[in-house]
């Protein structure tokens, strides 16, 4: 089975992957471990696009789409694979069906988290980190012990410049303006499943695999 993992960020999603892996036994694939793994095996494409990674550019999406079938080729992903954080693009999402078409398959599930945005905007802008040690405290979710102040060695907490509200905002814009398309375009061809991502984690992962086995 080939699923995709939509959510937006701070929908919770790096968390359900991880339990979606170690439930059904899908290999977890997200573009930062396909990029690492093709560079550290020294594959043509990884080759190709290390000079990317490394520049911190975005690899183009031939370069991602050859190394995700690279890896798909991979035993380990014989049974399937959870794909966590592509496609991000419509022109990703066309290119990776006809990639997988030419070679049999199709991606059989998409999975969406979903969240309102207002959740979405506490949830991140919510986050302090410490200034020495970075441990990463939340003022409604994980709060520290005492106010200002790492649990761990006492230092200050501060919020990142993207963390704040503002910057917050215009990271889920990018996000909606880019994913609004790719869910109409699974939901289109009869893909798509849609999670209630404002519930407690467990709740949220029982109805993930409860979406995975519905036919």
């Amino acid at each position: 089975m080939y699923v995709i993992l939509f959510g937006a960020p701070g929908a919770g999603k790096g968390t359900q992957a991880t339990i979606l892996a170690e439930k059904t036994g899908l290999v977890h694939i997200t573009t930062g471990e396909l990029f690492r793994e093709a560079i550290r095996q020294g594959t043509e494409l990884g080759k190709q696009a290390q000079p990317y990674v490394e520049q911190g550019r975005l690899v183009p999406d031939h370069l991602t789409i050859g190394m995700l079938l690279e890896r798909l080729a991979q035993g380990d992903c014989g049974g399937g694979c959870l794909l966590d954080g592509f496609p991000r693009t419509m022109e990703q999402a066309t290119a990776l069906d006809e990639a997988l078409a030419e070679r049999g398959k199709a991606i059989d599930k998409v999975l969406y988290i979903r969240v309102p945005e207002a959740e979405l905007v506490s949830r991140l802008s919510g986050r302090w980190t410490c200034r020495q040690c970075g441990t990463v405290y939340h003022q409604r979710l994980h709060p520290p012990r005492q106010e200002g102040r790492c649990d761990r060695c006492g230092s200050e907490l501060y919020q990142r410049e993207d963390d704040k509200p503002e910057p917050v905002r215009q990271r889920l814009e990018v996000y909606w303006r880019q994913t609004a398309p790719l869910i109409d375009y699974y939901r289109a061809a009869g893909k798509l499943r849609e999670v209630d991502g404002n519930k407690p984690v467990d709740e949220v992962s029982e109805e993930l695999l409860a979406a995975l086995a519905d036919p």
